[in-house]
């Protein structure tokens, strides 16, 4: 039996619910929303570090196949040409208000995947990407705050 804490940190890292749906979740199940914050935020920081490690072991690993070796470099190319002059322009400060924006595919996940792909530092795109899972927090908390959790719901009534 899992119990509502060890349920939210699994939101929480888990790249289709990450903070949007780890904090509705513990408050939800009785936590207080500066709780629910913290256990969640502390998780999905964490998010980055298990992505640029599994994206490289991966990496190096589908590297050794031909097919996708030029599969991969083709994908890369393309993904730098498309958001070079963005990366220029905003660099790890437009890395960090991406993951700030709690949308669907805009959390650590895709920001440390997109990092990786564009070569960006992994020590500066960690910290961009921490910096943005806060402001994400926090902005999850105080829509949850205004709102209640009733649109958990959505996700959560099946589950109690």
């Amino acid at each position: 039996m899992t119990t509502p804490f060890l349920m939210t940190i699994l939101f929480s890292i888990l790249p289709i619910s990450e903070l949007r749906g780890a904090i509705p979740y513990a408050v939800y199940n009785g936590f207080s929303i500066p709780v629910a914050a913290l256990i969640s935020i502390a998780a999905n920081v964490c998010v980055p570090l298990i992505a640029f490690l599994f994206l490289e072991s991966l990496h190096k690993l589908f590297y050794k196949i031909k097919p996708y070796k030029k599969f991969f470099d083709r994908f890369v190319e393309k993904a730098q040409k498309r958001v070079h002059e963005k990366v220029e322009k905003y660099g790890y400060w437009g890395l960090l208000l991406f993951v700030a924006v709690p949308l669907p595919v805009t959390g650590a996940w895709t920001g440390a995947l997109g990092a990786w792909v564009l070569g960006l530092s992994y020590k500066k795109a960690f910290f961009a990407i921490a910096g943005g899972v806060v402001l994400a927090g926090i902005i999850v908390s105080v829509l949850v705050a205004l709102w209640g959790v009733g649109t958990q719901t959505i996700f959560f009534k099946t589950m109690h």
